[in-house]
């Protein structure tokens, strides 16, 4: 157990697991997006060490960039995205492959995919470590899920409590 300010925290998903399933998703875009050139979209702060650890086995020709989204404060999500850092590569016509930390209500995910609509990607698929089917809010179909969890706050490996916990080789549960 670990304790972050306030909080208690049991381990969750551990560093061999996180490795093979990272693994996993890895070959399958790799397969999937044979000859596409994708580009990597990286959602910041949280998604970080997942996707430079996801990035480190692509062996298909790509780009990778970051954008920096915000819809959480403490343990609960505050509904409001906010765009920090936006966008800088031309996405016309690109096969976009978003990389995020956890998709749960979906709010964050659901505005950045209407934002690069706009732009007119030739398509876009969501590669998330973590999903929280039992608390999405928004319609989002999620083409790569490393783990399908319970609506339970979890940090660690780039996921964080109001700034910490992001640099735990694993991934805790809150304590009940």
């Amino acid at each position: 157990m670990i304790r972050i300010l306030d909080k208690h925290f049991v381990p969750y998903i551990g560093e061999e697991e996180l490795a093979t399933r990272i693994n996993e998703l890895a070959t399958q875009i790799n397969i999937d997006f044979k000859d596409k050139n994708p580009l990597f979209i990286g959602i910041l702060n949280g998604s970080f060490i997942f996707a430079s650890d996801l990035y480190k086995q692509i062996t298909i020709p790509s780009t990778i960039s970051f954008i920096k989204l915000a819809s959480y404060k403490g343990t609960t999500s505050s509904g409001t995205v906010i765009t920090a850092i936006g966008l800088e590569e031309n996405i016309h016509d690109r096969n976009v492959i978003i990389i995020e930390d956890i998709v749960d209500t979906g709010n964050t995910m659901f505005h950045f995919l209407e934002s690069l609509s706009a732009f007119n990607p030739s398509s876009v698929a969501i590669c998330t470590l973590l999903q929280k089917p039992e608390a999405l809010l928004k319609p989002l179909e999620v083409q790569y899920v490393g783990f399908k969890i319970p609506n339970k706050f979890v940090v660690g490996y780039g996921l964080d409590y109001d700034g910490y916990g992001r640099n735990s080789k694993m991934i805790f549960q809150i304590k009940e």
